[in-house]
């Protein structure tokens, strides 16, 4: 007991003993360790070290590195699991110091897991610096919808206001981590464009008014155009931010009404190949266990950063990664072998892999593939996965398909090729998506499936639009086009949690409606969903966080029933 107490008296000599100004005070591993085993007093007279601010960019604190202990934890983090050290150690003695590289800041995708490991408080968010105490914060279970990972979070409110979001561990998902994006973006809910009133535009001018009116003009709006033009000239398009049951009640709200375009796959518009459901093809935890993947057209640490953790910190026990892109990016992995090439060349690169593999398994190409010769690279990639076959116990391995291939203009094309190699080479086939409900938009039906696609949508000339959490000219692929047809529609009905510029020029009719840390829903990652698997398991998350704006909390149902009430009595669009 005497040593732990003088341990504790060590590791505390240069503290400042700053608790109750602290931000890490009630949540601190050292202060809870200091009155465990510490002294209740201190012996220590002399000055105590100080050291000098640093401002490493808008997300972290360095601003009281006086209470560091020198743990290195946030060094070994950036080293280990986000493959690259932002900061290090300089100096010695009394004298060290944490700091980045010269006139560097910490840019990191992951970066802000520093702040949870920090364990004493020098590492603290910026944004959430002096906003209130870790005892008056009500925590709820959430989940990330930013992408296709479904990270487990913690999101904390105080008076109905969100003032943090943090990891909840979770092995099988995102174990201890989440991404910056994860953890920062409910910056945005307090944004001076947050939405919190219904408006509708008179004369090209934009006029705040109160549901019931609002309500009333998109059914009139809409009732008009269905009598007049048929209801195919109504449409609908969904961002996979949505929850399954914002999804689920717009496709039911559209083809009650009777119309069939609707699409949530914003920037796919090669949609022949598109029966398969959009999922990884394995848990996120079996990625640690693979030996070989093979990557096309992703740039992995921005598209899913936890995913490329996870990757990263497979590479240390011997999985090999290939990858097929046009580069640019740096993945801060070994990469065994790089296709870099042109999108345009994308198929054609694929393809010779195919084609080694056809050649070496004595088997016919897939039908269409025209390839004139197979590079040494392809050539390599093409004999590491066949080399899988020839164990007498195959190990794991993958293709994925990323989300630049998915909005690729031949995306049939690399899927087909892509699957032709995954079934020949033994390898497990799936996708890296945009959206963090894309599985579930496709579930539930809020896609054409293979009989259209966005470009298909905006082709048809609707009348009418209805876009639930769309950014129309930066979620859709082409902007000129999409704002052409907008242009050419009677009615743009919006309904978004807030405005922008391209919203106020394009839309008629702009509802408001609650952010995912606002209302409560569920998310889709994986097609295997046990009927009594907890809500919170990596195939559905449930969202349970309040309300932070009472006035503007109006779920989709409570948006669409008036208008759909009133637009159509047919049984056929009753809810079940």
């Amino acid at each position: 007991v005497e040593a732990q107490k003088s341990v504790m008296e060590f590791l505390l000599i240069n503290h400042p003993l700053d608790c109750p100004i602290c931000d890490q005070g009630g949540e601190c591993q050292l202060q809870d360790l200091a009155v465990g085993y510490g002294k209740s007093s201190s012996r220590y007279k002399e000055e105590k070290r100080v050291v000098f601010h640093k401002n490493v960019g808008p997300l972290i604190s360095m601003e009281e590195m006086s209470r560091c202990i020198h743990c290195t934890r946030c060094v070994r983090f950036g080293q280990e699991v986000a493959g690259v050290m932002e900061l290090g150690m300089i100096n010695r003695g009394e004298h060290s110091e944490i700091t980045t590289f010269v006139g560097q800041t910490v840019d990191s995708e992951l970066s802000g897991n520093m702040i949870d490991i920090c364990p004493v408080g020098a590492l603290t968010s910026k944004p959430f610096r002096y906003a209130a105490r870790t005892w008056e914060l009500v925590r709820k279970r959430s989940i990330s919808p930013h992408d296709a990972v479904g990270a487990n979070t913690t999101v904390q409110t105080k008076a109905n206001h969100v003032m943090r979001v943090v990891a909840l561990e979770n092995e099988a998902i995102n174990e201890c981590w989440i991404s910056d994006r994860d953890r920062f973006a409910y910056e945005g809910l307090n944004s001076p464009d947050r939405l919190t009133t219904p408006m509708v535009k008179q004369n090209g001018q934009w006029l705040e008014t109160d549901w019931q009116s609002a309500l009333d003009y998109v059914v009139h709006s809409l009732g008009d155009i269905q009598k007049q033009h048929g209801s195919q000239a109504l449409a609908a398009l969904a961002h996979p931010i949505a929850s399954t049951e914002e999804l689920y009640l717009l496709q039911k709200v559209m083809r009650g009404l009777g119309s069939q375009q609707i699409e949530s796959r914003l920037r796919q518009t090669d949609t022949r190949g598109s029966a398969a459901l959009p999922w990884l093809g394995m848990p996120i935890a079996k990625l640690g266990e693979l030996k070989r993947v093979l990557v096309i057209g992703s740039h992995l640490r921005k598209d899913l950063p936890l995913i490329a953790a996870r990757v990263r910190t497979a590479t240390k026990q011997g999985l090999k990664v290939y990858r097929l892109d046009a580069g640019g990016n740096d993945w801060l992995m070994p990469i065994a072998a790089h296709l870099k090439s042109k999108p345009s060349q994308w198929v054609d690169q694929l393809g010779q892999i195919a084609q080694a593999i056809a050649q070496a398994k004595s088997i016919s190409s897939p039908s269409g593939l025209a390839v004139k010769s197979v590079s040494r690279e392809a050539q390599t990639i093409a004999d590491q996965l066949l080399s899988n076959t020839k164990l007498e116990s195959p190990e794991p391995q993958a293709i994925l398909l990323g989300s630049l291939a998915i909005a690729h203009p031949n995306a049939s094309d690399l899927h087909v090729l892509a699957e032709f190699i995954a079934k020949h080479t033994g390898c497990t086939f799936g996708f890296l998506c945009e959206g963090g409900n894309a599985v579930a938009a496709q579930m539930v039906g809020a896609t054409q499936g293979n009989q259209g696609s966005i470009e298909t949508v905006l082709q048809s000339k609707a009348r009418a639009y209805v876009m639930l959490h769309v950014e129309p000219l930066n979620d859709l692929p082409n902007p000129q086009h999409t704002r052409s047809a907008l242009q050419a529609a009677d009615t743009v009905i919006a309904m978004s949690a807030y405005t922008s510029p391209d919203l106020l020029e394009l839309a008629d009719v702009i509802l408001p409606i609650t952010p995912y840390t606002e209302t409560i829903g569920s998310y889709v990652t994986s097609p295997n969903i046990d009927a009594n698997c907890p809500l919170n398991s990596v195939a559905v998350a449930m969202r349970t966080t309040p309300s932070a704006k009472s006035g503007c909390n109006k779920t989709l149902a409570s948006t669409v029933w008036p208008f759909w009430a009133s637009t159509t009595r047919s049984p056929a669009c009753k809810l079940s």
